[in-house]
């Protein structure tokens, strides 16, 4: 095997074991491979390896990507996502998970709607409060959820966070069991649907992620290693 295959089969073994730990299944969890900063050529090594969904958190960087990739599997925005570049976002991915604003769902939805395909999104929220993070704060999700329900082509269905830069692994149980409450709440009262989706925990904390009700874990350097080191700039 490859250190490749390697890194991917030991996800898979450790994605397995919380899976187990919680009495769940481990077809209860997506692995989403985030592949930003690696060319096509590794996510088509993935796929034939049994991956079948891949993060970018740029358009920019996605776009070339995206039309080389084939069969094509399906893509997430899991990173910000600015206004300006809605239009090719609506475009490109098949789902994006870091919507975190009320004018931001109206662009996403508007071009959607002329595309005449709708988009699943997820709601991102700063469950730790880092001014540093995007997301919306925990009081301001339900709003956001609100406003969604009333746009025609969004297909809202879970609700994603980041863990904590510090606090260790308690600091990142705490947030992502204030994300389950969010959902469960939001789910009680019709603004999600029952089970809807919780993408949270990364190469460092998916385990515990999983163990606190993940159905989504966006996994990177733990899959394809470090990312490669960008050009410096000319000149």
């Amino acid at each position: 095997m490859t250190d490749f295959s390697l890194r991917l089969a030991r996800v898979r073994e450790r994605i397995g074991a919380a899976c187990a730990r919680s009495g769940r299944s481990p077809g209860s969890v997506l692995l989403l491979a985030v592949s930003k900063g690696f060319g096509a050529e590794v996510v088509t090594e993935a796929i034939r390896l049994g991956v079948t969904d891949f993060g970018e958190n740029r358009v920019q960087e996605a776009e070339g990507k995206i039309r080389a990739v084939l069969p094509r599997p399906r893509w997430h925005l899991v990173g910000h996502l600015q206004t300006n570049k809605a239009r090719r976002a609506a475009e490109l991915f098949d789902e994006v998970q870091s919507l975190d604003s009320a004018r931001l769902a109206e662009e996403l939805s508007r071009h959607a709607e002329r595309s005449g395909r709708p988009i699943p999104c997820l709601i991102e929220v700063n469950t730790s409060g880092e001014a540093t993070k995007t997301g919306v704060p925990p009081e301001e999700a339900r709003s956001l959820l609100l406003a969604c329900s009333r746009l025609p082509a969004l297909r809202p269905h879970g609700l994603m966070t980041i863990g904590p830069l510090g606090g260790g692994p308690e600091g990142a149980r705490t947030a992502f069991r204030a994300l389950r409450s969010i959902r469960d709440s939001a789910a009680a009262d019709g603004l999600l649907p029952g089970g809807a989706d919780l993408s949270m925990g990364m190469s460092d904390d998916f385990e515990i992620g999983i163990e606190e009700g993940a159905t989504i874990v966006r996994v990177g350097t733990a899959i394809f290693g470090p990312r490669p080191a960008r050009p410096a700039p000319a000149g």
